[in-house]
Formats: C-alpha cells, structure tokens, sequence
C-alpha cells in the first residue's frame, strides 16, 4: 500500500488585487492614508466655502451681507492660484533662508505625483491640504476689517500678504527645514500659522484700514443669527479636518486630536455661556459662537499632543480667558478701542492662539509627541517635566516653554511689519476704507447687489445710481416703489 503524498505546499503570500501597487497607486502610498487626507482637507475647505462666507454673511448688518460673504470667497480663489504658483513652495519647498522656501510652481505632473515631504501620499495631495490653510487664514483676517474695507484694496491685499507673511509663517514652523521648526516648536495644526498670525495681521489690518462708520460701530446687528450659527456649525464640524488631518495619516493620534478637538471645543463653549448667563443674566448665541471659536483655537496647536482631560482643562481657559480680554480689558482700554475690530479676531484668534500655544507648552505629553512627529526629541510640557522630575526633564519642560514663546513674539512681529508694509503699498495705488458715502450704502454701492430681496421682486430704487448687472429686465419707474437700503 502506497504511503499518502505530502501535503502542497501552501501558495506563496500575495496581496489582493486591490492592494497591488499600480502607476496609478505607487508601492510608497497608502490608499487609506490618501484617502482621508483628501477628505480631511475638503472638511477643511468646507469652513470656507461656504462655513466662514455664510457666517460672515450672517453675522453683519444687512447692507455689508454681500460684500462681507465676497471678500472671503474671493480670498479662496486667489490664494488657491497663487499657492499652486509660488506659494505652497515658498512655505514647504527646498530651503532658501530659515525663514522661507525657494520660490517655484506646484503644477507639473512630475512634480504633483511626486511623494509629499511628510506622509503616505503624493505632492499633489498636500498641495491642496495646506491650501485650504492658507486660505482660511486670509479668510479669518477679513472679519477684521468688515464693513468698510474697499474691495479693490482686498483684492491686491490677499496675493501680498499670503506671498510676504503667510509663507514665512508657514516655513518657519511648519516646514521640517524651518528655524522654529527644528528648535522645536510644537504647533500641531495652526495654532501660530494660521490663528496667531490672522488675528494679529486682521488687527493690523483693521488700524490701517480705519474704522466703521461711528453708527455702526454704536450698532451693528447681525442679519440673520441662523444663517451665522449654520455658518458656525461647518466651523466646528470642520474642525475634525483642520486638527484630525495633520499627523498626515489615519492613525492613532488624529483620532485623538479629533476628540480632543470637539471637547474643548464644547467645554469652552458652556464656560463662555455661563459667565455671560452670571454676569449679563443672558443667554447669549452671538456669545455661545465666540465661546466655540475660541475653543477650537486654543485646541488647535495642541490637539494631537495632550491628554484628554488636558483638552477639558484648555477649555475651561478658552472659554474665560479671551471672555475676559474682550468683555472687560476691551471695554476699558481706550488703546484696544481705536482699533475698530469687526469680529473680534483678536480675542478670538490672537489672544486665543497664544493662549494655545504656551498650554502646549505645559499640557504636551512626550509619548505623543512622538507618535505625532515620528522621532524623538525634546518635546516635553513644562507640568510633564515637573511631574517626572529628574533634572533633564524639567530642563526638556522650561526649554519647551521657552520655545513656544519665543513662536508667539516671531508671528507677532512678522504680522504687524509685514501687515503694516502690504496695506502702506496697497494705500498707493487705491485707498484702503470705502468712502463715507458709500459706506453709508453698503451691498450696493461696493457691489451693485443686494443681500435680500424682501419687496416685490427684488427691484432697486428707481434712481439707483449703481449696476443692474445681471437683471434681465431693469423694472419701469411705473413699476417700482421706494425702498429703504439700509
């Protein structure tokens, strides 16, 4: 009797069809990876187009609801041509200065289908995510200086202060080659980048421009609460893209800086909501908003690199710190009331972003930091190193303290130079404020449009002296009666 054969050997290892790399799909790029950084970055774009356009449009007086949504989508598409042209190279390309990359384009193939400098995924990627920072940052500038800022001015301000401030910003702390970067600095998603240095510039901004009208600095409703918190709900929501993003893969850490994220979010929130309930006895939206905003800054530089109880403690500060500046030292400083701020950008985002940045610097966690950056090194919280104790770690704690610092005093005099010289250029060629004539208009005058149509059929006063582009038929004085405009 024949002994049974061996069994056959078992077939050799071979990854499904779906995971075989391709031209199309490179052995370096993970697909999930690719994935959800390109969802990641349209969340982000989200905030914009529509988020801040809508909020914007809701949050100021009827007459600027036009011109206030316009000034942020124009941002959008001029930083986008600008960053594939020079401007993503000049933040994250090859090294010319410690402050700043080589200027060149980003819209060759050979170039886009290239691996990013960071992550599992191609140039062409990263490109578009960090263009979605750029952009908001322009965007969270404009609050600054609604209601007042004459179009044309905006126009040549966005290309000159994303070229000669944002780039810098970006290179320096976010760029592997930059100076702060490799001292160091821990800025997880923005905190100095983008908040830091939009609520800074945005102040700057709004002194060279001047100031509102004085009746609507002394009122200045919103138009439409709903359509603010709709625009205020993309925001936060957003937010799971602008921090969960960042580690430039779908792992561990951006799970965690997305709930970090949204519970500091919402526990800055309740702790604004409660001291204007104690102190004003009123509930207030407008309040609520600011409380959420201010939130997700202080979260931003830190999301992925503290624990969570660390995000609640941030919140409780989010929610009372900028509350205060702005509630009461705003109030009381004839030096802070000069500057005609429209949206608070400088409570919200500058006071708030270096709120952030110095908890970073108490609150980050070593292990994190290291599943964050990928390699070791000094990264270490101030409370971390006093808890831990050893000689080394306090040092590792005061050094990263000392960093952090040293980032705020950097954005914050890039920002007023560089705000400063670009609004001083553009001031030669067209004024920076809207006429008092026109300003008394609005919509109209800036645009030749209107916000709402809430009689007949829209029609415009019979002797407007502005555009009817885009009416088919432009209605008969028989036809039209008189409408009040502001």
């Amino acid at each position: 009797m024949s002994s049974p054969s061996p069994p056959a050997p078992p077939p050799p290892f071979a990854f499904p069809p779906n995971l075989l790399p391709t031209d199309a799909s490179p052995d370096w790029m993970n697909k999930a990876d690719n994935a959800w950084q390109l969802v990641a970055a349209t969340l982000v774009g989200l905030q914009s187009v529509p988020g801040l356009i809508i909020l914007y449009g809701g949050a100021v007086k009827k007459k600027w609801a036009v011109n206030s949504a316009f000034m942020a989508l124009y941002a959008f598409a001029m930083v986008l041509v600008c960053w594939v042209l020079w401007g993503y190279r000049l933040s994250f390309g090859d090294k010319l200065m410690p402050i700043w990359g080589r200027p060149s384009g980003a819209v060759m193939q050979r170039y886009l289908f290239d691996r990013a400098f960071l992550g599992l995924f191609p140039n062409a990627t990263m490109v578009f995510f960090q263009f979605v920072f750029a952009a908001i940052t322009l965007i969270l500038i404009a609050g600054a200086v609604l209601g007042r800022m004459n179009f044309y001015a905006w126009m040549m301000f966005v290309p000159l202060w994303l070229t000669f401030s944002y780039t810098v910003g970006a290179f320096t702390i976010w760029s592997t080659n930059g100076w702060l970067s490799l001292m160091g600095i821990i800025d997880y998603s923005g905190g100095y980048v983008i908040h830091l240095s939009s609520g800074v510039a945005g102040f700057t901004a709004a002194y060279w421009v001047g100031p509102r009208l004085t009746k609507d600095r002394e009122r200045f409703p919103p138009n439409n609460v709903i359509l603010m918190l709709a625009g205020a709900g993309l925001l936060w929501m957003g937010w799971t893209g602008f921090n969960g993003g960042d580690p430039y893969a779908a792992s561990l850490d951006a799970s965690l800086a997305v709930l970090n994220t949204h519970v500091c979010a919402a526990t800055s929130l309740l702790t604004w909501l409660i001291l204007d309930v104690i102190l004003f006895k009123k509930a207030s939206v407008i309040g609520a908003v600011q409380g959420m905003i201010t939130g997700l800054v202080v979260i931003t530089p830190a999301a992925g690199v503290v624990q969570g109880y660390s995000a609640i403690l941030m919140g409780l500060l989010s929610g009372s710190i900028p509350w205060f500046t702005m509630m009461v030292v705003h109030k009381r400083s004839k030096l802070l009331q000069k500057v005609d701020d429209t949206m608070a950008v400088l409570h919200t985002h500058a006071i708030a972003g270096s709120l952030g940045g110095i908890l970073t610097g108490l609150f980050s966690e070593p292990h994190l930091c290291y599943l964050f950056y990928g390699y070791q090194n000094k990264y270490m919280g101030l409370f971390v190193g006093l808890h831990h104790g050893t000689r080394q770690s306090i040092r590792y704690g005061v050094r990263q303290i000392g960093v952090q610092l040293l980032g705020i005093l950097f954005v914050i005099v890039l920002n007023v130079v560089m705000t400063s010289l670009v609004c001083l250029f553009v001031q030669l060629f067209v004024p920076l404020r809207m006429s008092d004539e026109d300003m008394e208009i609005g919509d109209e005058a800036a645009h030749g449009e209107e916000a709402y149509a809430i009689w007949g059929q829209g029609e415009k006063l019979e002797n407007s002296r502005f555009s009817n582009y885009n009416d088919i038929e432009v209605p008969s004085k028989a036809g039209g009666g008189s409408v009040e405009l502001t």
